[in-house]
């Protein structure tokens, strides 16, 4: 699998895959124009509609109401770091929604690739040519 990596002008970055580009900025404060989101907040981004794809899913599959359903996520940062060091998803439930599918429903956005992916690093490896 590959994805074409672009630089469009001062510090914006695109990311070009199955014909989708994604475009991500930075904040004026740290040198860019603040078009787009950063790259940080695209990933957690990336994270948060992740598991609410295998939430959805879960409701989908099984005829359940997603009228007034929906996530929220929050994060902690290390202040010296800046790294991640807690993320919080919290799933805003439909009225109704049943009891015996709590439990169920945070296990299928368990499934989430983002989150498993994290949780299991892959190795990165950098070269130039």
């Amino acid at each position: 699998m590959s994805m074409e990596i672009t630089f469009p002008g001062g510090a914006a970055v695109n990311a070009t895959y199955r014909g989708f580009t994604i475009s991500t900025d930075q904040p004026e404060e740290a040198g860019g124009k603040n078009e787009a989101p950063s790259p940080f907040e695209v990933f957690l981004a990336s994270l948060g509609a992740c598991a609410g794809y295998f939430a959805l899913r879960f409701c989908q599959q099984r005829g359940l109401s997603t009228e007034g359903f929906s996530l929220s996520m929050d994060w902690e940062r290390d202040p010296q770091t800046h790294r991640m060091t807690r993320v919080k998803l919290t799933f805003h439930l439909p009225e109704g929604f049943p009891e015996k599918y709590k439990g169920a429903i945070l296990r299928a956005a368990e499934q989430c690739s983002v989150k498993r992916t994290i949780q299991n690093p892959p190795e990165f490896e950098m070269v130039t040519v």
